[in-house]
């Protein structure tokens, strides 16, 4: 079956990887934040885990509250009739290969960002502290590059 042609600046985005807890909202947030509601985004994971402590820190320290995110599941998105993007950003191997089954049954295109995964990191607070910065870092130069600064801006 042939998808009707997306359109290239896409109308929705999902940014999805394992567990919803760590990369994915921190990139929903970041996104938000720079382009505002001109394009709608959420956020997902191949599996449900627990919003991570240090994500919302290393976000808070920008400015941006991702602390009353619920992870979520892609499954549970395509329960709730949520599943209508034109683009998914897979931030993990594992959410990258859901998103292209998922892609069988609902037509969006898929880019996949590798990006560190900070909750392995040891050592001290300010230690593990500063691998979320960089992973949030490394979202916001991503995120810079491939959608631009929107006029809209946080309208």
């Amino acid at each position: 079956m042939a998808w009707p042609e997306r359109p290239s600046r896409p109308r929705t985005i999902l940014f999805a990887c394992g567990l919803n807890a760590v990369r994915s909202p921190m990139a929903a947030g970041l996104f938000q934040q720079m382009i505002g509601k001109a394009v709608p985004s959420e956020s997902a994971g191949v599996q449900k885990g627990e919003l991570d402590p240090f994500a919302v820190a290393a976000m808070d320290e920008i400015g941006i509250d991702i602390a009353r995110h619920k992870p979520v599941t892609f499954e549970e998105l395509v329960d709730l009739g949520e599943f209508d993007f034109d683009l998914i950003v897979t931030l993990s191997p594992p959410a990258h290969h859901r998103a292209l089954e998922l892609t069988r049954a609902h037509p969006a295109n898929v880019e996949y960002w590798p990006t560190i995964d900070p909750t392995g990191i040891e050592g001290n607070r300010e230690q593990r502290l500063d691998a979320y910065r960089e992973l949030r870092d490394q979202l916001l130069a991503r995120i810079q590059e491939r959608f631009g600064k929107s006029a809209a801006g946080n309208e």
